[in-house]
């Protein structure tokens, strides 16, 4: 018969084993450097998630853990860390909407791909769109040929936004 693992020391469970201040910090120093290269670095691939997509956010999770974490053990470092980098996200949400000029700085711009049923080659190129991938949101629209496009953008998301002629 199995025997049942020791209780945990309950004390050290709540317990900080890190400054919450310094775990601020951690959370605060991650999320901003991960903020800034999915931003800047990654910025398009929000808008289709793919299994790579996926990878790549839980390896860097993974790298950036002890980074903002240190060698916490406690519910209560987990907390503090968690709503550190919560709070960040809802400030971030927060303050570019109370702002236009922030939120051009948060949000990537929408780029033309298409004008007058004609595509904008060094565009697609600067945003790593081939042009089966512009023909396949063409097809999700209903629409067969470049000349029933007035315009399409790549927006801040990710996504394509075809607008047919007519």
């Amino acid at each position: 018969m199995n025997a049942l693992p020791p209780l945990p020391d309950w004390s050290g469970v709540f317990a900080f084993s890190l400054h919450p201040l310094e775990l601020a910090l951690r959370g605060t120093v991650i999320y901003w450097l991960l903020f800034l290269m999915f931003r800047f670095v990654l910025r398009r691939d929000a808008g289709s998630i793919g299994l790579a997509d996926v990878l790549l956010v839980v390896l860097i999770a993974d790298a950036s853990q002890n980074a903002m974490a240190g060698e916490y053990r406690s519910i209560g470092d987990g907390v503090v860390l968690a709503g550190t980098i919560t709070s960040w996200n809802w400030v971030i949400d927060w303050a570019g909407y109370r702002s236009a000029l922030l939120r051009r700085f948060l949000q990537a711009p929408a780029t033309l791909l298409v004008r007058d049923g004609q595509v904008l080659q060094a565009n697609l190129r600067r945003e790593l769109i081939t042009r089966d991938e512009l023909m396949g949101a063409l097809h999700r629209e209903g629409l067969t040929r470049l000349e029933q496009v007035a315009c399409a953008w790549m927006e801040s998301d990710g996504s394509i936004t075809i607008v047919p002629r007519g």
